[in-house]
């Protein structure tokens, strides 16, 4: 073999996947805009917003010119507050001080109350100043990262000032988790919104759908004929959906105790996933099309809603052990009650009434301080009819799995069964593991959040929530809200952390004789 062929392509992974290009797909950068964040001093602006701003920098992926003005309660001037945003950046980005200034001089902060209407005057005198000063078109997008119960009187506030409208360009509304509080709630919220801004400005942020395996699970299907025909009740046995978190709630026991685990994951992130993995083809990718089919999936949910009592199973962490320290319990964390019966687990069986998916169960379970941090959604193959070859223990062969890994490193897993060398056929369950980082050469891809900023900067909303799907995804989840939250739990709290959950949850599947992956 000569030197040359000995060397790896560069989209050739340690494990021998190949792929065909390396490196990020090319991208235009989008139209000048504005971007104003309102609850800019917050966790989130500090964790994901001003770091995937940073990384779309470095990837020479924003606006040429941008600014992002950040309005918030708080003592910030423009100095202090882009000291306070690049210390966020390095401590979560690979660091580099050009990238860091060119995108640090367009990032200024103004302070205010979000019902304060002197506030709004003095953000849109900013805003006119700022947008002059880089020469900006009338492009502004309002990325709501306060909390949820400020989100009506932002918008309206936006309205009465006049900042919602464009004389001659465009503005659009990120609005972060949860949407309303139930099916109620959220279509009143839902209401004052669309008294000011279209459904097209709207974009109902979920970051779980900026997740590259997310959209790679639609291209996999789709694009791949070998699979598209078996995505069906004839040939899956069932699917699992795991959202699993090590930590526990750090600071947010206020936002926790009033929301829970349904509101704050099941409602939105799984249920998302479930769509996307359940999902019949679109005529096109667009966002009709797309989220016309997610909706769909959805009213499948509702045909035959399931019994909270006997498909789903919460829970609530106890004092535990994570990666070798002692941590406490949900009922022992600051400002928590010391009686909360607020669950931080939650596992439940769906089936969805259609062709395509009837008589195959949904399992999705999503916790805080289990035994690790891990996404996936793993679809479970049905076993082969006749095995013609003799085994010891056919259990012991896991079967055909197909995982998607959405973090902490993206990919795609295929599992299945294959002959031990030898003289003997031996059979044994083997994993074939596809990661996006090395297969095609990309050491560090934007974070989710970052995609989707890029999305709403574009005018795309194919990864954003429609009214009507918030409104079907309230109506899945209001009757097990309202089931657990009038009958208190007696056996709270059920699970130790540092582990999988509940043994109520392992029980939810024995009854089908099936059982959760090992992750």
């Amino acid at each position: 073999m000569g030197a040359e062929e000995e060397r790896p392509t560069a989209g050739t992974s340690p494990g021998g996947i190949e792929a065909s290009g390396a490196g990020l797909g090319e991208i235009s950068p989008p139209a000048p805009c504005v971007m104003v964040i309102f609850g800019a001093a917050g966790d989130l602006t500090h964790r994901e917003l001003i770091p995937s701003l940073y990384e779309l920098a470095s990837k020479g992926l924003l606006p040429e010119p941008f600014a992002m003005v950040g309005y918030s309660l708080g003592d910030y001037d423009d100095e202090s507050f882009r000291d306070a945003m690049r210390k966020s950046v390095q401590e979560q980005c690979s660091f580099r001080e050009e990238t860091w200034r060119h995108l640090a001089g367009g990032l200024h902060f103004v302070a205010g109350d979000f019902k304060s209407e002197d506030g709004y005057r003095r953000l849109s005198k900013r805003l006119e100043e700022v947008r002059k000063q880089r020469g900006i078109p009338d492009n502004v997008f309002f990325h709501l990262a306060a909390p949820p119960p400020f989100f009506g009187p932002i918008v309206e506030h936006l309205d009465a000032s006049g900042l919602a409208r464009a004389e001659d360009g465009w503005r659009r509304l990120v609005i972060e988790k949860p949407f309303g509080e139930d099916r109620s709630s959220a279509r009143e919220l839902n209401g004052r919104i669309r008294a000011v801004f279209d459904e097209e400005q709207i974009y109902r942020i979920d970051h779980f759908l900026g997740k590259e395996t997310v959209q790679n699970m639609l291209v996999f299907r789709f694009a791949n004929p070998a699979f598209e025909p078996i995505w069906n009740r004839n040939y899956v046995d069932h699917v699992q959906i795991t959202v699993a978190e090590d930590l526990g709630i750090g600071t947010r026991a206020g936002f926790y105790e009033e929301t829970g685990v349904v509101r704050d994951m099941v409602q939105n992130h799984l249920l998302q996933l479930l769509c996307m993995t359940a999902i019949e083809p679109p005529v096109t990718f667009d966002a009709s099309s797309l989220r016309d089919e997610t909706v769909k999936v959805l009213q499948a949910a509702e045909v035959t809603p399931f019994d909270p009592e006997r498909d789903a199973v919460r829970g609530q962490y106890g004092a535990g052990t994570e990666e070798g320290r002692d941590v406490v319990g949900y009922r022992g964390e600051d400002d928590v009650d010391p009686g909360s019966t607020t669950p931080t687990f939650a596992a439940l069986k769906l089936t969805l009434d259609n062709w395509r998916w009837e008589g195959v169960p949904f399992y999705l379970r999503t916790g805080k301080r289990m035994k690790r941090k891990l996404t996936e959604v793993a679809i479970q193959f049905r076993p082969t009819p006749h095995l013609m070859f003799q085994v010891d223990d056919r259990d012991d062969l896991s079967g055909n799995v197909l995982a998607f890994r959405l973090q902490p490193e993206e990919g795609i897993l295929q599992q299945f069964v294959a002959k031990q060398p030898g003289p003997t056929i031996r059979l044994r369950s083997v994993t074939m593991n596809f990661g996006y980082a090395t297969a095609f050469g990309v050491e560090e891809p934007p974070r989710a959040y970052a995609w989707l900023i890029l999305d709403v900067m574009e005018g795309d909303q194919r990864l954003f929530a429609r009214s009507d799907w918030i409104d079907h995804a309230w109506s899945v989840v209001d009757p097990l809200i309202d089931c657990w939250e009038s009958s208190a739990p007696s056996d709270f709290p059920n699970y130790e952390a540092g582990s999988w959950g509940p043994a109520a949850s392992d029980e939810l599947l024995a009854r089908d004789g099936r059982s959760w992956r090992a992750l």
